[in-house]
């Protein structure tokens, strides 16, 4: 395998200036999304939700149709029997025969009674569930309308922002190069472990950029020198003068303009 070409102490940190420079525009350009890509998540999950509540309240109710013409049919044949029965009185040769008869259309009557009363129970929940479907719909639709309108929204920025996104990402992917690894990884450690994304930052006013603690004279003269890598104590950031922070600043952005 090629080694990397060696390269100087100042144009690595040239580079990883470069690299903070690129990967802050791609930080501030994601940042435009805000939180959209969450948003569009968040409505997708909740209308599969919805999806699934309405799905499950659709086969309640055919599961009550079912038990309402079952229930019709026991009434048929509870009707049949009565019919059956009631005839047979006519034909009965002592009482006890004909009482035992009327017990039976009794009990079949009954039987029609307590059908009766089921399909009422189960239209009465067939009801509940078809308001609950007309409601849970409603939310759908406007779930629905506004996954549209965020997505539409989220596009948009990707749309404009894709081909200068896959840009920087190249050159992002080309400064990393003349870095050496140890380092690079350095450089994404810190980076991953502030909130700002900036693992390299410029001295100013005596200062680390976003610092409040003065650097000593002794040390600023030594990354002005630029003859090695320099760690702020306070922040762990990787330190640059603010004379190369300007020269590279011109740069990138007159790349990317």
């Amino acid at each position: 395998m090629t080694n990397k070409k060696e390269v100087s102490v100042e144009e690595k940190l040239r580079a990883l200036y470069d690299l903070q420079l690129i990967d802050s525009k791609l930080d501030a350009m994601r940042l435009m999304r805000g939180e959209l890509p969450l948003e569009v998540r968040d409505l997708e999950d909740d209308i599969a939700a919805f999806e699934v509540r309405i799905k499950k309240q659709k086969d309640a109710i055919e599961q009550l149709e079912n038990e309402i013409s079952n229930k019709k049919k026991e009434i048929d044949e509870s009707k049949s029997k009565v019919q059956k029965y009631t005839k047979q009185q006519d034909k009965v040769r002592n009482n006890r025969e004909f009482d035992s008869l009327k017990k039976e259309i009794e009990f079949e009557e009954l039987e029609m009674q307590l059908a009766e009363k089921k399909i009422k129970e189960s239209k009465i929940k067939i009801e509940q569930k078809i308001a609950i479907i007309q409601e849970t719909e409603e939310r759908l639709n406007s779930k629905k309308d506004h996954l549209t309108h965020k997505k539409s929204e989220l596009d948009e920025i990707i749309n404009e922002t894709e081909k200068e996104e896959q840009e920087m990402l190249k050159k992002s992917e080309e400064y990393s190069e003349l870095i050496d690894t140890h380092l690079l990884k350095a450089y994404k450690r810190i980076r991953s472990n502030v909130k700002n994304g900036l693992s390299v930052v410029k001295v100013e006013r005596g200062a680390a950029g976003g610092s409040y603690f003065t650097i000593p004279p002794q040390k600023q003269l030594e990354i002005a020198s630029r003859k090695r890598v320099v760690i702020d104590e306070n922040s762990g950031r990787i330190l640059v003068d603010a004379k190369l922070a300007e020269e590279e600043e011109e740069k990138i952005n007159a790349l990317f303009s």
